[in-house]
């Protein structure tokens, strides 16, 4: 009877079914047909040497994935180390086959991890001196492609997406077996629809210009290009279009990715001259979405196919979503006549989330949690943390997850202390200086009326909304921010802050100067 290594791991023996070996019990739980546990217990018999190196391997393979995952992180891991399945061993050549599902993630993981796989494998069996990625002989294989007269593909229902396992343009995939591979309903994430979408002043322009882009009937515009910075949204939207297309037209065919990915299933086509499917298949869309378009610059023959296909689909009125991270107009190495296709129909700008949009989409999130959260965190990770939506959310996501696992209760000592890093990067110093000098041009008073002695009312409100903005935007304490009013006592700037606070509760107009200026300075 072999010893096990203190693991629960997964081999295939044979090419047959693959069995779980648990250290304990000394059995094996079997997978039956259709990928169903069969929970029966039988007693290991490794008649073979291949029997038993084919467990050392998958306990091998077990310490070697746990240690890539701490390197990688989880995300990597997850998406292109985990599916990976031990397979043959060569001990005369000394050569190693790992497998993986799809041709596309082979290669995938062959160009950008085969060196640190081999390293790892080295260090943990010296007698592997090369290991190859392989498809899995065993994988499942994908319908072809059927071309019809003139090679248009068929219309069978298929929702097609390069996200996940990424299946190559070559192969049309259909909807049961693009389930069954584990992805979403076409890659679309359908946490990210319209609903979960926060709309402010700040993107109300892009989020309805995407509503209309999934609506039943033909839009006025195509293509829709969405524009904005890094975690701002343009993604989700992507999503939410795709989504909500799906939903008003069940049978549609729709093509998700990044120009990164679009410009890798290009060259791979071209390589394995499938030129004329890549082709095919990616005309057969009823709605294209492709996601930060800034990353197909420079590359000429990728540029000419986007050219062409966007010119056969707009000539069948199918639909063209398009996002980026800056205008058509200042993405550089992009040929004119691509750029002109890109802002041909509507370009929506979606700006940085203002503070009240910011607010919104905590309190829209914290909807989801269990948890109390008091309203000054909220106020507090709103206004600190403005550079995107992402790392507010990521923010927030954060410090619920910490307080729950650790049983403390949120506050804003809480926050502070675990949220460090993303503050930190989000935190633009804004001196007392440049609140007073932004106060008196507001209120057009003498830069002076912030020191001076003078108790009439046109200089001692701008003075006090000055103190509680030193106070709400500074790390500084009442009696640092009373020696900057011309030496006031630590008693004075307390009354000034919680009368401002009060004022802005009852008075529209006070409360309305308070967040004027606060835009300004945060800007």
């Amino acid at each position: 009877m072999p010893i096990f290594r203190g693991i629960s791991v997964t081999a295939h023996f044979g090419g047959g079914e693959p069995w779980e070996i648990h250290q304990v019990t000394g059995t094996v739980a079997g997978h039956g047909a259709g990928g169903a546990h069969s929970k029966k217990s039988k007693v290991i018999r490794l008649a073979t040497e291949e029997d038993q190196e084919a467990v050392n391997l998958a306990a091998d393979w077990a310490d070697i994935s746990q240690g890539l995952r701490k390197d990688l992180g989880q995300q990597v891991h997850s998406q292109w180390i985990k599916p990976i399945q031990p397979g043959s061993y060569c001990k005369e050549t000394g050569t190693l086959d790992l497998y993986l599902p799809t041709e596309f993630s082979a290669n995938w993981v062959a160009d950008r991890f085969a060196d640190r796989l081999s390293l790892a494998w080295k260090i943990a069996r010296p007698d592997v001196r090369h290991v190859r990625v392989l498809v899995n002989p065993g994988r499942r294989p994908l319908p072809e492609l059927r071309l019809g007269n003139g090679g248009v593909p068929s219309r069978a229902p298929a929702n097609d997406s390069m996200m996940g396992a990424s299946t190559p343009l070559g192969s049309a995939i259909e909807g049961e077996a693009f389930a069954s591979l584990g992805q979403g309903t076409a890659g679309i994430d359908a946490s990210q629809t319209f609903t979960s979408f926060v709309t402010g002043t700040a993107n109300v322009l892009a989020c309805n210009a995407a509503q209309r882009m999934a609506a039943t009937e033909t839009p006025q515009f195509s293509p829709l290009y969405l524009k904005a910075a890094t975690g701002q949204g343009k993604t989700h939207l992507l999503h939410a279009i795709g989504h909500a297309y799906l939903h008003n037209h069940p049978r549609a065919r729709i093509f998700y990715c990044s120009a990164e990915r679009f410009m890798v299933e290009f060259v791979q086509a071209l390589r394995q001259n499938q030129m004329i499917e890549f082709k095919a298949r990616l005309r057969g869309f009823d709605l294209l979405l492709v996601d930060d378009i800034q990353f197909i610059i420079g590359k000429a023959s990728a540029q000419e196919e986007l050219l062409y296909t966007i010119d056969a689909l707009l000539a069948e009125g199918k639909r063209l979503v398009f996002a980026a991270d800056r205008a058509p107009q200042a993405l550089d190495g992009v040929e004119p006549r691509l750029l002109s296709r890109l802002s041909m129909g509507l370009v929506a700008d979606i700006q940085p989330a203002d503070i009240e949009l910011r607010r919104s989409i905590l309190e829209s999130r914290l909807s989801r949690f269990a948890i109390d959260v008091p309203a000054d965190v909220i106020e507090f990770l709103a206004r600190t943390i403005n550079r995107n939506v992402r790392e507010l959310v990521g923010g927030l996501n954060k410090l619920i997850a910490y307080a729950q696992l650790t049983g403390q209760q949120v506050s804003l000592q809480l926050a502070e202390e675990q949220l460090t890093d993303i503050l930190s990067a989000n935190r633009r110093r804004i001196t007392i200086d440049e609140i007073q000098r932004t106060v008196c041009q507001f209120y057009r008073i003498d830069r002076q009326e912030m020191s001076s002695k003078r108790r009439a009312r046109a200089v001692v409100r701008p003075r006090q909304v000055a103190m509680y903005l030193a106070k709400v935007l500074t790390p500084r304490s009442y009696p640092e921010i009373g020696r900057k009013f011309g030496g006031r006592d630590h008693s004075t700037v307390i009354h000034a802050v919680r009368l401002i606070e009060e004022l802005r509760t009852r008075d529209a107009d006070m409360d309305g100067d308070v967040r004027s200026l606060l835009r300004q300075l945060e800007s």
